[in-house]
């Protein structure tokens, strides 16, 4: 989906560094470093590997100082919804550098991503959103996404104590 200052693509294995930057600065932002275990190396298996587990896009400025530099990204998975009997997309990350806020980059990712859940057949297209991320959400209300109240997100974690 080209735009005027950047270009919407699915990423590429060069694009792995770049993802992982962004994925530090997500962290950062949502004040959570101290949870990032991300490899690079990992990251790019799981993208590009024989069995790919995740999908990315990436936004990359067209022109001016930062042209070819990777400013945003959005990885994804498919999923599955017994009740409706349909794939579902799921946004696992979507990140826009802070200087490029504004810009569309957001609003284009998420249409891409609805575009492309449309063409796959699912059924839904969902993610997450911190509660203390009001500008967040009142930026995917706008965009037509439900907050859903009456869910809970459940989360077992590998602990690194009983792995052996």
């Amino acid at each position: 989906m080209p735009h005027s200052a950047f270009l919407l693509r699915p990423a590429r294995l060069a694009d792995v560094p770049a993802i992982a930057g962004l994925v530090h600065e997500l962290a950062a932002f949502e004040q959570l470093s101290h949870l990032v275990q991300l490899n690079p190396d990992d990251l790019g298996r799981h993208l590009f590997g024989e069995h790919p587990k995740c999908h990315a896009h990436v936004a990359e400025m067209s022109q001016g100082p930062q042209a070819g530099e990777v400013v945003a990204f959005a990885l994804y998975f498919y999923n599955f919804s017994t009740f409706l009997g349909k794939p579902g997309l799921y946004l696992e990350d979507l990140y826009v550098q802070p200087s490029h806020r504004g810009s569309g980059i957001g609003r284009a990712m998420l249409a891409t991503l609805a575009q492309l859940a449309v063409q796959e057949g699912c059924g839904r297209f969902e993610w997450s959103v911190l509660d203390w991320n009001t500008q967040a959400i009142g930026f995917y209300e706008k965009m037509g996404a439900k907050v859903l109240a009456d869910w809970r997100i459940c989360r077992v974690t590998r602990s690194e104590e009983h792995t052996s």
